[in-house]
């Protein structure tokens, strides 16, 4: 071959590498189009994992088998390069009696070692080319030129095929592996303090519930959900018709009661007799006057009137138009928007041990970036279905001063800070429970 065919025959060889899409394409051209440059009957290129090679590939093979007894082999056979980034000849007439056991077997007997180099000089790998003719220093001139472009070609496609992993995988290479698993280890221990996340309400801390004077059906509201009330407004009115009917009932039985007693009042004038009438008519009369009061007693109790300032807080007034309703049943709640704090319900799953005035911090709905503190001031004993229908302790927690208070009734979710644990213990608390559910170890 003449310099120039060489040179154009190189400059081919380098495109290819270029174009190669993956480093399984790279490989093959590194291990087979590199006979069109000068001639070998093997070749072989094994890649640094850590302080060791691995064979991936060689002449004449679409894949390598590393079981095979010649992969075996060449495997522990390439543990004895040298480690420099150097081209260097071994000839078999060199070889150490470990080596030359096989050499004869599965190699001729003159090798060229040419190093794969990355962007910052570091050694990727080692490519061996085995041929009987001994190597020329013009072989070692050309192959360590083109091998310059393979290993700048492996390095680009090593770091597209570990590019998912956006460099973390690198992390766990040989030389980092053991101190990224300590540091791992070690941040096991660090101290955070354990919270969970819960549905909340805004609620008042202390509403005074307005129940129903008696039984009857609500006939009309006075106010509007969550209107500002003083004391002595209407606030609603249960229907009257009934009592209305009853007490002309009454009235009417009380007429005829005092008719019939001034009847018997005449007839004792003449008769002795009659005289024990009077008293049986007058007591009529008195029962007639005690039912009418009564009737008239429970039309005074129609109107339900506020007995102090606040907001009425109840869902709809088409909630309640026309439902009956009981004695002490509670139709709305009176509230002082000052006095507003948090409702939690923390299902049993959730729950962690939790203390008086521990931090509590409610994000509404309507603002999740304004998050409100708040410290908690009662938890129940015992779960209790929530309004979810699921098993849950009810938790109160009252606004920290200084906090903005926010409307009565919005929603959110609130996170509940205990106590101080490790991360580990943060993170496998809830695993843990599970498999102690499972196994009960």
């Amino acid at each position: 071959m003449t310099a120039s065919s060489d040179l154009s025959t190189l400059l081919q060889i380098e495109a290819r590498a270029m174009e190669a899409p993956t480093l399984a394409a790279l490989r093959f051209t590194i291990v087979n189009e590199t006979h069109a440059l000068t001639p070998y009957r093997q070749a072989a290129l094994f890649e640094q994992e850590g302080s060791k090679l691995r064979l991936v590939a060689a002449s004449g093979l679409v894949s390598v088998a590393n079981d095979s007894p010649f992969a075996v082999w060449l495997t522990q056979f390439a543990q004895r390069f040298p480690r420099d980034i150097e081209v260097h000849r071994l000839d078999y007439n060199d070889a150490s009696d470990i080596d030359a056991a096989h050499w004869s077997e599965w190699l001729p007997d003159h090798l060229l070692l040419v190093p794969l180099r990355g962007k910052l000089n570091e050694l990727l790998g080692w490519v061996m080319y085995a041929r009987e003719e001994p190597w020329g220093d013009s072989d070692s001139s050309y192959l360590e030129r083109l091998h310059a472009t393979f290993g700048y070609c492996h390095a680009a496609l090593g770091r597209k095929k570990h590019g998912g992993w956006f460099g973390i995988k690198t992390l766990f290479g040989q030389r980092y592996r053991w101190l990224v698993l300590s540091a791992l280890a070690l941040s096991m221990f660090i101290p955070i303090r354990l919270s969970v996340l819960a549905p909340a309400e805004v609620i008042a801390l202390n509403a005074k519930a307005v129940a129903a004077p008696q039984d009857g059906v609500v006939g009309s509201f006075a106010v509007q959900p969550n209107a500002r009330v003083k004391a002595g407004d209407l606030l609603f009115s249960l229907d009257d018709s009934a009592l209305s009917n009853r007490r002309q009932v009454a009235l009417k039985g009380l007429e005829i009661a005092k008719a019939d007693a001034h009847i018997a009042q005449q007839r004792a004038f003449d008769d002795n007799k009659s005289k024990g009438e009077v008293a049986v008519a007058l007591g009529r009369v008195r029962e007639k006057e005690a039912e009418l009061a009564a009737v008239d007693s429970q039309a005074n109790r129609v109107e339900v009137r506020a007995d102090q300032d606040g907001v009425a807080i109840f869902a709809d007034t088409n909630d309640w138009l026309g439902k009956p309703v009981q004695t002490g049943e509670r139709v709305i709640q009176l509230a002082q928007p000052e006095d507003s704090g948090v409702l939690v319900w923390l299902s049993v799953a959730d729950a962690i041990n939790l203390k008086l005035d521990a931090p509590v911090r409610l994000f509404l709905h309507t603002e999740p970036l304004s998050p409100r503190a708040a410290k908690l001031v009662e938890s129940s004993y015992q779960a209790s279905i929530s309004p979810d229908g699921v098993a849950a302790y009810r938790l109160r927690a009252r606004f920290e001063e200084g906090t903005e208070l926010p409307r009565i009734g919005l929603r959110g979710t609130a996170r509940i800070s205990g106590d101080w644990v490790m991360l580990g213990y943060f993170l496998f608390r809830r695993p843990l429970s599970t498999v102690r559910e499972w196994t009960g170890l």
